[in-house]
């Protein structure tokens, strides 16, 4: 399916990238910590049919150089462009910390009709690097709604890697110390997502070694089961952090930080958990098929 882009300035850094012929369904693709805008899914997303919407969500011009206090405005004012441009379906797709921020917004802004969350936490986390101010201590709250700090769980900075010299970190203990450290802050740092309106498909791989995404899925599922509400989780147990789709590169290695699993299982987590995306969203084309 031909598709046709539009590079974006204002008031974000992003690309829209449309069907040839249009769509119903406009989704907003979130990319993880890094805030990169997020190209390469959004054309797999749009050769589909389905209109794709990817923006720089921090480090941009005038927006903060971390993830600190980051205002879900950010997301609600995409949901208005998506909105604007046609969209009768909209749909929030996000990683990790994109996940977290995609599962917020559907909880304050009702219009968000599913959210895919990939890698995804059940809790408000602190800030990832500085804030406006430049500084990143204390810890705050990586966001904001109405100008007002979201309840979050620090980070317990004792954690030391266990990982010799200059290897690649897995940081998923820090962040299990943290839940341990911090145990009497987690109930008010929890995703209310029992109250969002939209739908929920979670994926998530065992072997993360980001962050327990598996456990926090099932956290998750376990709330919108309480409420009543509709929920889907797609897992492989040998799948790390970075799942991958149908058509997309494989997930660039790090220097820095080890994500679990492996290429194939990473790609296999995405393959199970693409036509459950594409039917979630409404897709016009045939499931499983990047044209």
């Amino acid at each position: 399916m031909d598709v046709v882009e539009q590079e974006l300035d204002s008031p974000w850094e992003g690309v829209l990238v449309t069907p040839a012929h249009g769509g119903d369904t406009g989704v907003l693709v979130l990319a993880g910590s890094s805030g990169r805008v997020e190209r390469e899914r959004a054309r797999i997303l749009a050769r589909q049919g389905i209109t794709a919407l990817s923006v720089r969500w921090f480090g941009g011009p005038g927006q903060s150089p971390g993830i600190c206090e980051i205002p879900l405005e950010t997301f609600t004012t995409a949901v208005d462009f998506l909105a604007a441009s046609g969209a009768r379906r909209i749909g929030i797709l996000g990683l990790s910390k994109g996940a977290e921020a995609a599962l917020l917004t559907a909880v304050y802004d009702p219009r968000v009709d599913v959210v895919v969350a990939l890698s995804p936490t059940s809790r408000v986390w602190c800030n990832v690097g500085p804030g406006q101010d430049g500084e990143q201590h204390p810890y705050r709250s990586s966001w904001t709604w109405r100008e007002q700090p979201l309840p979050f769980v620090p980070m317990d900075d004792s954690w030391t890697p266990i990982e010799p010299g200059d290897d690649p970190v897995a940081i998923r203990g820090w962040y299990e110390l943290s839940e341990r450290r911090f145990a009497g802050l987690l109930a008010r740092a929890e995703i209310p997502v029992e109250r969002a309106r939209a739908d929920l498909l979670l994926v998530a791989g065992g072997d993360d070694a980001m962050w327990p995404s598996l456990p926090f899925a099932e956290q998750l599922a376990e709330r919108r089961r309480s409420a009543g509400a509709t929920v889907q989780v797609i897992t492989r147990q040998d799948a790390g952090h970075r799942p991958r789709f149908p058509g997309e590169s494989p997930a660039p290695h790090s220097p820095h930080f080890r994500y679990g699993g492996t290429p194939e299982a990473d790609r296999l987590l995405g393959e199970a958990a693409w036509p459950h995306i594409l039917d979630r969203l409404g897709s016009t084309a045939f499931p499983g098929v990047a044209s």
